[in-house]
C-alpha cells in the first residue's frame, strides 16, 4: 500500500511539473491526503453513539432517588411545570438550577450533561 500511496503523492507533482501547473498540483496531494486519512480512520464505519439528552438524565436521576417533580420543584423554588419542560427536553435548567440539580442528585454536572 505504501508504494501505491507513494505513486498517488508523486504523480501529481510530476503531470504539475510537466505541464507547468504547481497550484493545482498542490492541490490534488491535498485531496489525496485527505482522501487517505479518511480512508484509514474508523469513524465513518462506526455507527455514531447514541447520547442521551439532559432531560432524560433528570428524569432517570429523579426516578432513581424516589423523588417526584413537586419535591424537586420545591427544593429548587421552581414551578413542577418547570421540572416537568426540563425532563421531556422542552426547556433547560438555568446553570444555577442543573448546578442544584446535580448537588440533590448527588452526581457532577458532566454526569447529568452526559460527559
Amino acid at each position: 500500500m505504501s508504494t501505491m500511496r507513494s505513486l498517488f503523492m508523486i504523480l501529481p507533482i510530476i503531470l504539475a511539473i510537466t505541464l507547468g501547473l504547481v497550484l493545482p498540483a498542490v492541490v490534488i496531494v491535498l485531496l489525496i491526503r485527505a482522501l487517505l486519512k479518511y480512508l484509514r480512520s474508523d469513524d465513518r464505519r462506526s455507527p455514531p453513539e447514541q447520547s442521551r439528552n439532559l432531560g432524560e438524565a433528570l428524569k432517570a436521576r429523579r426516578a432513581a432517588a424516589s423523588y417526584t417533580q413537586e419535591y424537586v420543584a420545591e427544593t429548587l423554588g421552581v414551578s413542577r411545570q418547570a421540572v416537568s419542560k426540563w425532563e421531556n427536553g422542552t426547556s433547560e435548567p438555568s446553570t444555577a438550577n442543573l448546578m442544584a440539580l446535580a448537588r440533590m442528585y448527588q452526581v457532577t454536572v458532566d454526569e447529568l450533561l452526559g460527559g
